[in-house]
């Protein structure tokens, strides 16, 4: 049988070849009306005031830092279990990452922690979805709001999710999604910054057209730098015909994710836990393992049985270069590291032969 993929995306070459063949006649590959669409059906589908289309979440982190101010000498608390790209923008502008643990339940930013680790020289809060998950987002701005800390949503997984009928993109001061090919809405490479700030907006028009504002004779004025992170059409073409289509798409994850906690629960695996206040995407099916699994002997052997299968995501601080810099490792992130799994969840998985798999190899150990 052919290998099951982690995820595939949802979109197909019919569903897009008019649109290609219509920006291919006209010969606009940027800035054109598939932008205008994609970005403002984003602000409607979020309910967010200003969406902004970059060439990823990276990319669109690190303008987040920029519109902050964040430089040399600043600290910005991060959550520790996460992609490196969340702490890599952070130490690329020459400020330091301060990790903050997660919650072994949720995977997310633990509130406590947070507080004991605020200090004069934070200067802003990275908090992250883990897999598509917002639980705790709104006690992590509440904490920040009473110390005027902002916060940037690492929502890279979140499109779709949602808190007390709030849409990411809508709930944290900044905003970012990626559209990478293992996220639900794929535009190849991209992603998007959302903000309800009409001067953080301001900012980010300009820099993200080189530093240009207004007119200056026949061409633009240039009053700052500013950089070229900007979309493509064609990206921008997939990303909208996809948008229409990801409440179903969540719909089915959920069902999908759902069956795999059927199977796996009464064997002694645990999901990731959701706040009941909160509607989770499933950007990817997790589950912490059974004391007695090994997490690499597990996916070895799903592996050798045309399944892919990985870990949950990185203890940021226990990574070589985070350690060696910092030595400051926290334990329920590198916890979770190593004992979690992600299994594949999208239209072409077989939920029972998965864990038809699963059970064979509990009956090895």
């Amino acid at each position: 049988m052919n290998k099951i993929k982690l995820i595939e995306p949802y979109i197909s070459f019919e569903q897009v070849e008019t649109g290609l063949r219509e920006i291919f006649n006209s010969g606009q590959f940027t800035r054109g009306p598939n932008v205008k669409k994609f970005s403002e059906d984003l602000k409607n589908y979020t309910d967010s005031n200003n969406a902004f289309l970059v060439t990823s979440a990276t990319t669109a982190l690190t303008m987040c830092l920029k519109t902050l101010g964040i430089g040399l000498g600043d600290e910005v608390l991060v959550a520790d279990f996460s992609f490196p790209a969340t702490a890599n923008v952070v130490e690329d502008l020459g400020a330091k990452p301060v990790f903050v643990d997660v919650k072994c339940d949720t995977f997310n930013m633990c509130p406590e922690n947070l507080k004991s680790k605020i200090t004069d020289k934070i200067k802003a809060v990275i908090f992250v979805d883990a897999f598509g998950n917002p639980s705790g987002i709104d006690e992590v701005i509440s904490i920040c709001k009473e110390k005027n800390i902002p916060v940037i949503e690492d929502a890279a997984c979140a499109i779709g999710s949602s808190i007390n009928g709030r849409k990411t993109g809508n709930i944290a001061d900044l905003t970012c999604f990626s559209f990478h090919p293992r996220k639900l809405l794929c535009t190849g490479e991209g992603g998007a910054i959302l903000t309800n700030s009409d001067k953080y907006a301001e900012f980010l028009e300009s820099k993200l057209m080189h530093g240009a504002k207004g007119l200056r004779g026949l061409g633009l004025d240039f009053v700052t730098y500013g950089y070229n992170y900007r979309m493509s059409e064609i990206q921008a073409l997939l990303g909208h015909t996809q948008l229409v289509e990801l409440d179903n798409i969540i719909h089915d994850r959920q069902k999908m994710y759902n069956e795999y906690k059927e199977y796996l629960l009464p064997i002694g695996f645990k999901a990731q836990k959701c706040d009941v206040v909160c509607e989770h995407n499933i950007q990817s099916a997790v589950f912490i393992l059974p004391e007695r699994i090994n997490q690499l002997k597990l996916v070895k052997y799903l592996e050798e049985n045309n399944v892919e299968a990985t870990l949950g995501t990185y203890c940021l601080s226990g990574t070589s270069y985070y350690k060696n810099k910092y030595n400051d490792v926290q334990p329920n992130a590198w916890w979770l590291e190593n004992n979690t799994i992600t299994l594949p969840c999208h239209t072409n998985v077989d939920v029972d032969y998965i864990c038809e798999i699963i059970n064979k190899f509990l009956r090895t150990i």
